[in-house]
């Protein structure tokens, strides 16, 4: 199951601590998402990680800074609606239905599918999907190897996510709790 760390919205002290620790214990992508802060801030950061670092970031909100760094890749959003010309880097994008899950699973490396659960980070941002709507996409192949889960996840709710067939997990809250110390 990939596990994916999504960064906070805004500049936090300490973040390139954290961004190497979530590396170091097991997390395959982190996503750089910062609408909060600013390109500079963003780039700085991008600055001080190592080659082999950047190859696990997707980045939100700048991608100008995909190809000056060496990415991994563009997250399309509602900042982002476009990837860039000639792109070739992994393709992810943020879905709040199973109808877009199906629109855009053919053209994306992976799609987020949001909120899962209750946001931790997010507050009054409620679970979207019952278990039986989730079942039932399950059993229909829409919940896949492509899709994310997002929103809500914290490591006791994994056993239940694999059940129902998601190619991974995307967590920001949780981790922020636990790594923000």
């Amino acid at each position: 199951m990939l596990r994916i760390a999504i960064t906070l919205p805004e500049a936090i002290d300490g973040e390139l601590a954290i961004i190497r620790r979530l590396l170091a214990d097991g997390f395959d992508i982190i996503h750089l998402r910062k609408p909060n802060a600013d390109t500079n801030y963003c780039r700085a950061l991008l600055e001080q990680l190592t080659d082999k670092e950047r190859a696990r970031i997707v980045i939100h909100d700048y991608y100008p800074l995909y190809e000056e760094f060496a990415l991994r890749g563009v997250h399309i959003n509602k900042n982002v609606t476009h990837l860039p010309p000639d792109y070739s880097g992994s393709r992810s994008r943020s879905c709040h239905s199973l109808d877009e899950i199906r629109a855009y699973k053919e053209e994306y490396d992976y799609l987020f599918l949001s909120p899962i659960f209750d946001s931790i980070s997010k507050r009054g941002y409620r679970s979207a999907f019952s278990h039986d709507e989730l079942q039932n996409a399950s059993d229909n192949n829409i919940i896949d190897a492509k899709v994310i889960a997002l929103g809500g996840i914290t490591e006791d709710k994994i056993p239940y996510l694999e059940s129902l067939h998601f190619g991974g997990i995307a967590m920001s809250g949780a981790i922020y709790r636990h790594y923000d110390k």
